[in-house]
């Protein structure tokens, strides 16, 4: 292991984290867990490496207490966002999408229905995607997943994608770094994925909706076709009609 106790050189995040730690021990590291699930922009890839490195240095908490709490946390973010979600309810968050331009109800009900009878592998490795990480409690608490199961499938899976960043924190030291280098390229792809996925939804919703529109004028124009045909065949009964009473 390459170990420092040099821990005032960090700065930026890293040293705002460690100063947690080194403050408040064990309950630092899930406090720093949780507002990384309430606020993504702050990585778990930075967060739970450190965490390991500050346990490799065995003066605040051990390797195990480090995957405990952060696991507390996990769950402690996790349940917040669930709560929210789920009083927010389900025929807001519905009212919210009817409202939004491009979104297409039949895509929603489709997607409600396909969490619906995925939830638990979903919450389970949705829990080790960075991003999907803490967006996943969402849907969860929309459709009101039973709260004991949304619980356990949540610490099982922040238990296992903590264990292996804390874990390489700790056998890294000071070289923690390494960690955030490979799980920010994960976190790129998934990033890069969902761009892409929203480019190509925003697209074909695009297309269908100019179809739908140029179905709707043709609809008119036959529509206007056949009202004219029509007040012509009337007008030509008319006139037979007009010749036959003058014979």
């Amino acid at each position: 292991m390459f170990l420092t106790t040099d821990t005032g050189s960090l700065d930026g995040v890293a040293g705002w984290a460690v100063d947690i730690m080194e403050t408040l021990g064990g309950l630092g590291v899930a406090l720093l867990i949780a507002i990384e699930n309430l606020f993504p922009p702050i990585p778990s890839e930075i967060i739970l490496p450190l965490a390991g490195f500050t346990a490799s240095l065995g003066t605040k908490f051990s390797l195990a207490e480090a995957i405990i709490w952060a696991t507390v946390g996990s769950v402690t973010g996790a349940w917040a966002l669930y709560w929210v979600a789920r009083f927010f309810g389900r025929e807001r968050t519905r009212a919210v999408f009817e409202w939004l331009p491009l979104v297409n109800m039949d895509d929603v009900n489709k997607t409600e229905d396909w969490f619906s009878k995925h939830d638990q592998g979903t919450v389970f490795f949705g829990r080790m995607l960075p991003i999907f990480r803490s967006l996943i409690s969402l849907p969860a608490g929309v459709i009101e997943m039973n709260f004991l199961k949304f619980t356990v499938l949540t610490a099982a899976g922040s238990a296992i994608w903590n264990t292996a960043l804390v874990s390489a924190g700790y056998l890294l030291g000071e070289n923690w770094d390494v960690v955030e280098q490979y799980v920010g390229v994960l976190s790129y792809v998934v990033g890069a994925a969902i761009l892409i996925f929203l480019v190509w939804w925003i697209v074909k919703r695009v297309r269908k909706n100019r179809d739908d529109d140029d179905g709707d004028d043709g609809s008119d124009d036959d529509s206007t076709s056949n009202d004219s045909d029509s007040a012509g065949q009337n007008t030509s009964d008319q006139n037979t009609s007009e010749q036959n009473d003058a014979e």
